[in-house]
């Protein structure tokens, strides 16, 4: 299992989604509306295969037009 950190500023839609090698979506870790601070999501990946390993967070400021989206690689090792 690894642990994804982020901190938002501003209250606003979060997601984060995780894809194969193939763009096949695994899992979403989570998708809702948060408050500003620091946040925590812990993924595991006991029931995949070695390989490597794609998350996206993104994030949409229910204030303004503000969005925000960031792409990751994780190498899942057995």
């Amino acid at each position: 299992s690894t642990r994804i950190k982020f901190d938002i500023n501003n209250s606003g839609n979060v997601s984060i989604k995780v894809n194969d090698i193939l763009g096949k979506e695994i899992a979403v870790l989570i998708d809702q509306e948060l408050n500003p601070g620091n946040y925590e999501i812990t993924f595991d990946g006991k029931n995949l295969s070695t390989g490597v390993y794609f998350y996206t967070l993104e994030f949409s400021d229910i204030n303004s037009e503000l969005n925000y989206r960031i792409t990751k690689q994780m190498l899942l090792i057995k």
